[in-house]
């Protein structure tokens, strides 16, 4: 099988300025997830996507592949993962170059391991399945939370059928951690890749921080530092 990594790294981030190349313990924030896949060893190529030539020579200092800058129409705000991943595989087959399975690997999320991106591998084999995306336990069960209507008034918050349960009774609800998705690449032009034929990989709670705010920034510091020591 022939794999490659994709780690998209826009610049100019609203929330966090230059968040992709943050310092966070002393390396930019993209290191992480370069050491990572690197560190992995299940691809042929691990390549940043960028529009900074800027972002492109921190990238290549840490060890990844920047064959070419992403075009200015998948460089804007409203430019999606996926439409980034298309174009860098058709650049990269116009030279030749095909690989049987894709894995996006977001900056963001600087707490995955190499063992997470070999076992949602290892995965996709034994399930034989099209696609994996990793998940983790929702922090808190969407069961106890509601909207409000403008004046807060909470009659109707609680739902009832679960209102008097204890924690451990309540089914238990998973979100996406942006750490992992896994395609293959017969069905990465089609709409539903994450939907049928797609299984999920749990990864721990403590390793799915996904960097948004200066908070998650903060959490996330903590976090390694602790792991490091």
């Amino acid at each position: 099988m022939n794999r490659i990594a994709i780690i998209p790294a826009r610049s100019g981030s609203k929330g966090l300025k230059d968040k992709n190349i943050r310092v966070m313990n002393g390396k930019p924030l993209m290191a992480y997830t370069i050491d990572c896949a690197k560190e992995s060893g299940v691809f042929d190529k691990v390549l940043v996507s960028t529009d900074s030539t800027k972002y492109s020579e921190i990238a290549k200092q840490c060890g990844a592949e920047v064959p070419f800058l992403r075009s200015e129409r998948n460089s804007g705000d409203q430019a999606g993962s996926w439409d980034v991943v298309r174009e860098v595989l058709d650049k990269l087959a116009e030279n030749g170059e095909k690989y049987d399975e894709v894995m996006l690997l977001q900056v963001t999320s600087p707490l995955r391991r190499a063992e997470d991106i070999i076992k949602s591998i290892e995965l996709l084999h034994e399930k034989g399945c099209d696609s994996v995306v990793s998940l983790t336990e929702c922090d808190h069960s969407p069961i106890w939370c509601n909207t409000l209507p403008e004046d807060h008034n909470m009659d109707n918050f609680e739902n009832k059928q679960y209102a008097n349960l204890p924690r451990q009774s309540i089914p238990t609800y998973y979100r996406y951690n942006g750490a992992i998705y896994l395609v293959k690449q017969e069905v990465l032009y089609r709409d539903d890749m994450f939907g049928k034929g797609c299984y999920a990989y749990i990864m721990p709670q403590e390793r799915s921080v996904d960097i948004d705010t200066e908070l998650d920034f903060m959490i996330a510091e903590v976090l390694i530092n602790n792991l490091e020591r």
